[in-house]
Order: structure tokens, then C-alpha cells, then sequence
């Protein structure tokens, strides 16, 4: 499914692909983690170990919209559609992108700085990150690959772009949702949504609607993630705090923007916010949505809002 020219760019970009959708790529913060020089923010926040996470997507490249954020090659997304006899098997995805990681992450054990205990403890990751590339609700089993990864006793951060409600609708049906669920939130209107995000569907801003009337409904742990790009979508504070207001998440996070992979063609260097600007931003957002900034990290440029940290922490294997 994934073209010879796809592979190879998905390849230079140091992704490992995992079957006919699927793929991984080892998180920067995990390697760092393996030499104790650092952590995710995910730990940080939340106590999710940067050294046992597998950041991953079921559909690599695949997705709706076409943002100008993104640091995947857009520009070769293979469609907005996977069908289910073309799918792979959830078990069969799981194995293979473990695999994948372990056989990218084997290269470490020669390295004399690495702790060998977290080496170890890395050949089985607990954590799944499911974003990295794509829109992951778009591989039309999520579902049960959350549900294979939970009766493995892993935890799930899924990220959507929601423009997909219906499967959340059906995961939630299914007993199905992630440990965690985020969307993003780029726009907080219809005519920056289609400049920042670019879908290539009818109705995305209606169906992204859909999704944050039904956030409040979900039963899973909730975060509204705002990405942002100076001179871009910085500006209207009341109106992302009026769709925090109508989705109810648990947490906010407010995060700049990065130039990396391919978004550096699209958008330059010196659109990504620095900390003390996205701090700020935080502080008059947590104001308008009366909310709380409950933690940072400066080095990922992302500061945490919510009510309160009770519950913050996750409890993991």
C-alpha cells in the first residue's frame, strides 16, 4: 500500500514501517531517556516513561487535512480512507511495530552512557503514543488495537484531528477509548481552520464541530491540544477558551509549534514560538477559560492548563 518513493522518504526521515500502514519512529526523548539526559514531557505531566514509549500511527500516511504545521511529506499522502479488507490485523500491528522499535533501539546497547536497565526494560514498551503520522482513527480497527493494547496492560494516548466522530462514537460504544484522547485544536474558527489545516473533505469544520460537542461525552481521560505558529493562529484567545468551554477537556496543552521534517518547506524557522511567548499565551488563555497552569516544561515549549493536578498522574506498569 505504501509506495517504493514513500518508503524511501519515510525512511530518510528515520521512520520504521510496521506492515501496509503502520509505523514507528523512535521519539528523540526516548534515546535521551536511555542515556538519562532527559525526558518527555508526557513523564513529566503525566509520569509516562519517556524509555518504554512507542510512538507509532496505524495510518502513516493517510489523513484528511494537509497542515502546515505537519512534518510528514504531506505532499505523498497516499488518501483519507482505509478499508477494512485492506487493513491489518490490530495483534499483528502491535507485534510488528515492537519489533520495529526494538530493532531500531538495538544499536544503543554498545553505547557505553546508556543505563542498561531502562535498555532492557525499552525491548517492551508500555506506553503507545498513537499520532506520529496521519490520522489514526482513520485505520478502521483503532478500536480493538486499543483494546489488544490494554489487555497487554499498556496505556493509549490517541491524537485526532476529529473529523472522524463517528469512530469515537464507536469506540466509545465499545468500551474501546484510549487511556488518553487528544484533539487538536490549531483554529478557532472556520476560515483560519481551512488556512491552517487545508482538509481535502466536505464539511470538515462541521465535522470537527461534531467532535467537540461529543468530547464532554467520552469517558476517557480528555486533552485539548493547541499547536501554535507565530504570525498564524496566536491571536484569538476568546475564541479557543469558547471551544475549551464546549468540549470540557481535562487538561489543556498549550505547545509551540517545531520546524522539523518537512513542515521547514511550509513554514520557517522563526515561526516557532519561544517559551516565554507560549507562556504567555497560556496565562491569558488560562484566564479567559478560568483555568489553571498547572505545570511546564521549556524545553518541548509546552505549558499544561487545567483545574486542578488531582488525578494528573497515570498509573502504568
Amino acid at each position: 500500500m505504501i509506495s517504493e518513493k514513500v518508503k524511501e522518504t519515510l525512511g530518510k526521515q528515520h521512520y520504521a514501517i510496521a506492515g501496509k500502514h503502520s509505523a514507528i519512529q523512535v521519539c528523540r526523548w526516548t534515546k535521551k531517556s536511555l542515556l538519562d539526559e532527559g525526558f518527555c514531557y508526557k513523564q513529566k505531566f503525566y509520569g509516562i516513561k519517556s524509555h518504554r514509549c512507542c510512538q507509532m500511527s496505524p495510518a502513516v500516511m493517510w489523513c484528511q487535512n494537509r497542515c502546515l504545521h505537519c512534518w510528514r511529506p504531506i505532499e505523498l499522502t497516499i488518501g483519507h480512507e482505509l478499508k477494512k479488507e485492506n487493513a491489518d490485523n490490530a495483534k499483528e500491528i502491535i507485534k510488528k511495530c515492537i519489533e520495529a522499535q526494538r530493532k531500531m533501539l538495538v544499536g544503543f546497547k554498545g553505547n557505553k552512557k546508556i543505563n542498561p536497565k531502562k535498555f532492557e526494560e525499552s525491548k517492551e514498551p508500555m506506553q503507545f503514543a498513537i499520532s506520529l503520522s496521519g490520522e489514526p482513527t482513520i485505520y478502521p480497527y483503532i478500536g480493538k488495537l486499543i483494546e489488544e493494547l490494554k489487555k497487554q496492560g499498556k496505556t493509549t494516548f490517541l491524537v485526532t484531528n476529529g473529523l472522524l466522530p463517528e469512530r469515537l462514537k464507536e469506540m466509545q460504544k465499545n468500551n474501546q477509548l484510549p487511556t488518553q484522547l487528544y484533539l487538536s485544536v490549531n483554529a478557532p474558527t472556520k476560515e483560519l481552520f481551512e488556512k491552517f489545516t487545508r482538509p481535502v473533505i466536505k464539511n470538515a469544520w462541521k465535522k470537527f464541530n461534531e467532535t467537540i460537542v461529543l468530547f464532554p461525552k467520552l469517558k476517557t481521560r480528555k486533552v485539548i491540544r493547541i499547536s501554535l505558529v507565530r504570525d498564524l493562529n496566536m491571536e484569538d484567545i476568546s475564541g479557543y477558551a469558547k471551544i475549551i468551554e464546549k468540549a470540557k477537556p481535562d487538561f489543556v496543552e498549550v505547545k509551540a509549534f517545531m520546524s522539523v521534517g518537512y513542515a521547514r518547506r511550509r513554514l520557517a524557522y522563526e515561526r516557532m514560538p519561544l517559551h516565554p511567548e507560549i507562556r504567555e499565551f497560556a496565562k491569558k488563555l488560562s484566564k479567559s477559560a478560568k483555568l489553571k497552569i498547572l505545570d511546564e516544561k521549556k524545553e518541548s515549549r509546552v505549558v499544561l492548563l487545567g483545574k486542578s493536578k488531582k488525578n494528573l498522574k497515570i498509573k502504568q506498569n
